[in-house]
């Protein structure tokens, strides 16, 4: 199940024969795949509306795979198949009639989905002569048309009133929809949030997987359980973390349940695919999340001696556009300046070697544990929290003391609280990076007399 609204792609990988079938692959450009199968699958002399309706359903049937991830999540790779018992005719090298073409080129970008709904219908069809179904008779959009039924209308015939056309939609390139990173407890973000959402709506078609209190993208106690439980109720080893094969599992299963693959849909609503953090970061931009994003080059940075430093403002400036460009060359991705998806990954991935290889005490202060630490968490980097919090408190009476007990319970979850108040961070109670750097350069100050964070003191660190 792909994140965020649906876009067009740029290709299309076609498997040629069944699915389970030894047959190879081919991929192309999306607007030569659509031409290729309506080229396939009606005839050029129809009317030219009933081109139209059926090129409409010809596209958003291969977007409804493509969003469904339908044979990808079930461990295929390839988006669709070739043949009709499966999907819609495609014969790889063939040539396209002229019109068809042009209309194509006109309309590929074009979908039709249910109102209120976001994803690609599932517009099934059939030849309407030797086959029939719920969904378009091609061979009846031409008696439409010659009728007098606009497009428009030969869908709403036979897909309901209740549908919309999209228009121009964006090409973008595909990714696949796992994060190419596991997520555990204590991973934040927006494909916390999406499997959240997944989960919740499984367990309202399998009870017995618990319901996710709030999908607030902070994996928690609570997204573990339901995760583990997911995995024991669909046959993976229950860790309750979610690696690749437990998240296309999870997306299957709520394609499934949610019958987004099917005509009857249950559909997809914005609320349900709408980011909570940006989706990508870029100069100009300011807030919590560009916090995030330079703290974590700061440290990087202090490592990597190719990664240009940068300060923890809160603003993306030309010193953070600079910084992350280097990173970016380091790690062999684009050096666009905009904190993407692929680059937030490899930004983890670099700045969880250093966390795991240099121990707390081989700093005199911690890095943050590259994990959300919240209400429930235990563990050596809670006590690390509590006693930052407790030497504060000898000089800020309003954040309280903690015993050093390593569970993240009430009072600890006060004293945080209470600290992002008096320094000017959302009092969530919650501990992400900003407010472990925040904690941990506060209580350098006091315990120290200056700053001695790794990513600001470089020769407290060992540079990779």
């Amino acid at each position: 199940m792909l994140t965020g609204k649906p876009f067009i792609p740029e290709t299309i990988t076609v498997h040629l024969g069944y699915p389970d079938e030894n047959a190879p692959n081919v991929t192309v450009d999306f607007a030569s795949y659509i031409k290729n199968v309506a080229s396939s699958e009606i005839f050029p002399t129809w009317p030219e509306n009933a081109l139209r309706a059926n090129i409409y359903a010809i596209t958003t049937y291969a977007l409804n795979r493509i969003y469904t991830e339908w044979y990808r999540s079930k461990g295929y790779d390839f988006d669709i198949t070739s043949t009709t018992q499966y999907d819609q005719k495609f014969i790889n090298g063939r040539e396209y009639f002229e019109n068809i073409s042009y209309l194509v080129d006109e309309l590929f970008n074009d979908y039709v989905r249910r109102q209120g709904t976001v994803e690609p219908l599932f517009t099934a069809f059939c030849n309407g002569t030797t086959s029939t179904c719920d969904g378009l008779s091609q061979w009846g959009t031409v008696t439409l048309a010659n009728r007098g039924y606009t497009p428009y209308e030969i869908l709403q015939y036979y897909y309901g009133n209740n549908i919309d056309i999209v228009k121009n939609a964006p090409v973008k390139t595909t990714l696949q929809s796992y994060p190419d990173m596991v997520l555990r407890q204590g991973t934040a973000g927006n494909d916390v949030r999406f499997l959240q959402i997944y989960l919740n709506r499984i367990s309202g078609s399998y009870p017995a997987i618990p319901k996710i209190p709030q999908a607030d993208g902070n994996f928690g106690r609570a997204t573990e359980d339901a995760v583990r439980r997911f995995q024991e109720v669909f046959g993976l080893e229950p860790t309750g973390e979610v690696n690749a094969s437990t998240w296309y599992r999870i997306t299957y299963i709520y394609t499934s349940v949610k019958h987004i693959a099917d005509l009857d849909s249950e559909g997809v609503t914005i609320d349900e695919i709408t980011p909570i953090y940006p989706e990508q970061l870029g100069i100009g931009m300011s807030g919590n999340e560009v916090e995030v994003l330079q703290y974590y080059l700061a440290v990087v940075g202090a490592y990597y001696e190719a990664v240009a430093p940068v300060e923890v403002t809160g603003y993306f400036g030309e010193q953070t556009e600079r910084s992350l460009k280097s990173f970016q060359r380091v790690f062999g991705l684009p050096q666009t300046g905009i904190a993407d998806r692929a680059t937030w990954n490899d930004l983890y991935r670099a700045y969880e070697g250093i966390a795991v290889t240099v121990k707390p005490q081989y700093t005199p202060v911690a890095l943050y544990p590259n994990r959300v630490l919240q209400e429930g968490s235990s563990g050596e980097s809670v006590r690390i929290l509590q006693e930052y919090l407790t030497y504060i408190n000898q000089t800020y009476r309003n954040i309280p003391a903690v015993n050093n007990t390593g569970y993240y319970g009430q009072l600890t979850k006060q004293s945080v609280t209470a600290f992002q108040r008096q320094f000017g961070i959302n009092p969530t109670g919650i501990t992400g990076a900003v407010t472990w750097d925040k904690i941990a350069g506060v209580y350098s100050d006091l315990r120290y007399g200056f700053d001695k964070r790794p990513y600001q003191n470089p020769g407290y660190t060992i540079r990779g």
